[in-house]
């Protein structure tokens, strides 16, 4: 699993992301390689014509029509990631950043962003070391790239800025090239420009976040079958047919799968004739919610994937070797994608915490109260829900769409930005809080399921039992379990809840 990652020509994908996220190295292909060199040689001979070009002899943003010649092209480049790299906020984590380098060094392996391949393997280099860029959250408006972080990414690169160690001191970017036995990099015409003009921030922060939601979407359906399970519900509300009325891919997807995960469930057959006439629509609505959020993520999983295939820097090389001015920075796909993706994690963190409640509250459990062994002496499992309930009341401040807000800058030149960094930072933080939500149901689902006595679960279900008991031992008396709630959630985010349908 930790064999390099090979860039090619061809941009990324999502594996690739994960792997990198996962601390696998990567290195240029020759394809890459060739690509920027022919990308090179195109913007020396545009040099060469004496014609403004923005960014490549031109001043930035509202100062596009200002001439840089002659010696003077370098200084421009270098003050570019300097007076560009201030952003704030807490450090982005050391996979954060590895993967922010990984696409925008497949996005300049293209070939149209004219930098020189050796500036590029510098890159790899610095993001496949023992430090990592330091690179501020918050700064960027996601409309002309993430420049702000982008720069702060890009700064260790010529000596400046600061770098993070595995014992997360922070040490000058010079320091850092020595250590690595590495020179700075005096960088050329564009070659300032092409660093730090893409979306790389919002597109790593989205496409980590999406992979994060991919694994909390399936296990969502596994703690939903065992929480039906062990509320007495009824699998009437899956069958297909039904679903097949109003055949929303997702719902027949999401109800496949709990049907899967109840299958064999003398559970519930023990039930069959009780007095429930209907489910509470946290339970029997489950493929319909459920099915909708995955609908959803189809969607951002569409824009992810072309984003990472995309150039996004600006101006860019044709094929015909004219130099193009455009909007390919602009963040608002990615805007609007990691909204989408704001409203899956709220919608499913909201529907997980109601099936809390009615596992922990007697009244609609039948089950021993906050499912203590000794309610009065014991708590059990209350707080937990408490804390649930916070993550889900603050995923519904963050889900507020980020992308319907602009603020021009650059002298009105920039008069409107995606808000794409913040929606992307929002989403990621949002994703996070619902899988310890749904970590915490499923740890509620278990410690209920030790009450039942009415035969053998679904065979899926037994499965997940398995796994969660795996790290969440019984609650015979009152004890400290956060622990043993983080320890699930790290589960989620393994993918190791989703398999068993």
């Amino acid at each position: 699993m930790n064999e390099p990652v090979s860039v090619t020509d061809a941009g990324a994908d999502l594996e690739e992301v994960a792997r990198v996220a996962a601390g696998a190295p990567f290195e240029l292909s020759p394809q890459a390689v060739s690509a920027m060199e022919s990308g090179r040689r195109a913007i020396e001979e545009l040099l060469g014509s004496g014609r403004a070009i923005y960014g490549v002899n031109t001043g930035f943003g509202r100062l596009a029509t200002t001439m840089v010649e002659g010696d003077a092209l370098a200084d421009l480049q270098r003050n570019l990631l300097l007076s560009h790299s201030c952003g704030t906020g807490p450090l982005l984590s050391r996979e954060q950043v590895r993967v922010m380098v990984f696409l925008r060094v497949a996005s300049l392996s293209r070939g149209r962003s004219g930098i020189r391949p050796g500036v590029v393997e510098n890159l790899v280099k610095l993001a496949n070391g023992p430090v990592y860029p330091a690179v501020p959250s918050r700064g960027s408006l996601g409309a002309s790239g993430d420049l702000a972080p982008l720069s702060h990414m890009c700064l260790p690169l010529i000596g400046e800025g600061e770098c993070v160690t595995d014992s997360g001191e922070l040490i000058p970017g010079a320091d850092a090239l020595k250590l690595l036995g590495m020179k700075p990099v005096a960088l050329a015409a564009k070659e300032g420009l092409s660093l730090i003009n893409g979306t790389q921030f919002m597109t790593a922060l989205l496409s980590l976040a999406l992979i994060e939601a991919r694994a909390l979407m399936d296990s969502a359906d596994s703690a939903a079958a065992l929480t039906l399970e062990a509320l007495l519900g009824t699998d009437a509300a899956l069958e297909h047919e039904l679903l097949s009325l109003r055949p929303h891919p997702g719902a027949i997807e999401s109800a496949r799968r709990i049907r899967l995960l109840l299958e064999g469930s003398e559970i519930l057959k023990s039930h069959r004739n009780c007095e429930r006439v209907q489910d509470a629509y946290s339970l029997r609505c489950t493929p319909q919610v459920h099915g909708a959020c995955r609908d959803a993520l189809k969607y951002v999983e569409s824009v992810v994937k072309l984003e990472l295939l995309s150039v996004t820097d600006n101006p860019l090389l044709m094929g015909d070797g004219r130099m193009v001015s455009g909007g390919n920075f602009h963040g608002q796909p990615l805007a609007m994608a990691a909204d989408h993706l704001k409203t899956v994690a709220a919608v499913l963190g909201n529907i997980s915490e109601r099936r809390i409640e009615r596992l922990l509250n007697p009244d609609l459990s039948g089950l021993p109260a906050f499912l203590a062994r000794d309610p009065g002496m014991n708590s059990g499992l209350m707080i937990a829900q408490y804390t649930a309930a916070s993550l889900v009341s603050e995923n519904k401040t963050l889900a507020h769409p980020s992308c319907v807000d602009s603020i021009p800058v650059s002298g009105n030149q920039e008069d409107h930005v995606s808000m794409g960094a913040a929606a992307a930072r929002h989403c990621a933080e949002m994703v996070r809080n619902s899988t310890h939500v749904l970590a915490t149901e499923l740890v509620c689902a278990v410690q209920a399921h030790r009450f039942l006595e009415r035969g053998v679960m679904g065979s899926g279900n037994r499965e997940t039992m398995r796994v969660v008991e795996m790290v969440f031992e019984p609650m015979d008396s009152d004890r400290r379990f956060v622990a043993d709630i983080e320890a699930v959630a790290e589960l989620i985010r393994q993918g190791c809840l989703g398999q068993a349908s």
